[in-house]
């Protein structure tokens, strides 16, 4: 049994309930996920000295918890591939808040996860911003994509208006994110760190920025894990098969795409690595991740050591 010194707890997260398991005890409770649960849950934590409250990235319906309870519990959020499969080792078969709760309880005090850094209030804000922005390009994206099959004089010139106040929502997002990156001293640095970087646009940085805050503080191989950039080895005997990444943040993978490929035409040193990657046989689709990997290793270099991009012989 876990010491009440040392105790965990699990949270089930959906829209509307927190569903608790205190590992200490046993003891379950439901709270709504709105401001007043989140009062309630606090003093529920109070009651014990608390270690860990373990739960899931459930995408929207966490960040009210985390923006409330993120500066007072030791909150430790799990990626839900990990904990599916902790599940699966502890041969769970069931699925319900109640049995989901004692699982990231059980999973926490299993690996005696460490409480997350709690995010900065501006971190919140930008993360929404560029939550938002996303969903507005997805827009963007299926309006254009609609217009090139529209006859109808109505729905093009429809469409074309709409297209219109998407581009203007976008650049309101974007100026909204400059904005606040640069009302805060460490990140405005960070970012004409990262724009040094040649292919590292302001949206990528903003990226890195807003959905890698660790960045600068990782060695090589955390930062390329984080990210999902690592390559997985899949051997057994001796039987070889073909390396692959998964996992990590999705999000900054897509945005270090576009600048890999600027660099591999623009950048030597990048150019060099993707030349040498294809002449030794690997495939394009693997050589541009290469080179993905060798962005965000950089910039995670470059503002640790707090400098600048140099280009060789300048």
């Amino acid at each position: 049994m876990t010491k009440m010194t040392d105790d965990t707890i699990g949270i089930d997260i959906s829209k509307a309930t927190l569903d608790i398991h205190r590992l200490s005890d046993g003891k379950t409770m439901s709270f709504s996920n709105c401001p007043a649960g989140f009062k309630a849950l606090s003093r529920f934590c109070a009651k014990t000295a608390v270690a860990r409250v373990v739960y899931e990235a459930t995408g929207a319906y966490h960040s009210g918890l985390e923006r409330a309870l993120g500066a007072h519990l030791p909150l430790v959020k799990v990626n839900p591939l990990q904990a599916r499969r902790f599940a699966q080792a502890q041969g769970l078969r069931a699925k319900t808040d109640a049995v989901d709760a004692k699982m990231l309880a059980d999973m926490g005090n299993a690996f005696a996860l460490e409480p997350d850094e709690p995010a900065a209030e501006i971190q919140h804000d930008l993360k929404e911003l560029r939550s938002f922005r996303s969903g507005l390009i997805k827009d963007r994206t299926g309006i254009m994509s609609r217009m090139k099959t529209q006859t109808l004089s109505i729905t093009r010139r429809q469409s074309k208006a709409r297209l219109a106040q998407v581009d203007k929502q976008i650049a309101e997002i974007n100026a909204e994110i400059e904005r606040l990156i640069n009302s805060s001293d460490k990140l405005a640095h960070s970012m004409k760190i990262l724009r040094s970087i040649p292919g590292v646009g302001a949206i990528c940085a903003a990226t890195i920025l807003i959905e890698m805050p660790e960045t600068g503080s990782m060695d090589r191989k955390q930062v390329a894990s984080l990210t999902g950039l690592a390559p997985m080895t899949r051997q057994s005997g001796q039987w070889r098969g073909k390396s692959f990444i998964q996992g990590g943040r999705k999000i900054v993978r897509d945005a270090l795409y576009m600048p890999a490929l600027v660099a591999m035409r623009h950048n030597p040193d990048f150019k060099a690595k993707y030349q040498a990657l294809i002449k030794a046989g690997k495939p394009p689709k693997v050589a541009i991740t290469a080179l993905m990997r060798k962005l965000i290793e950089l910039a995670n270099a470059l503002i640790k050591a707090d400098r600048n991009w140099v280009t060789k012989g300048a």
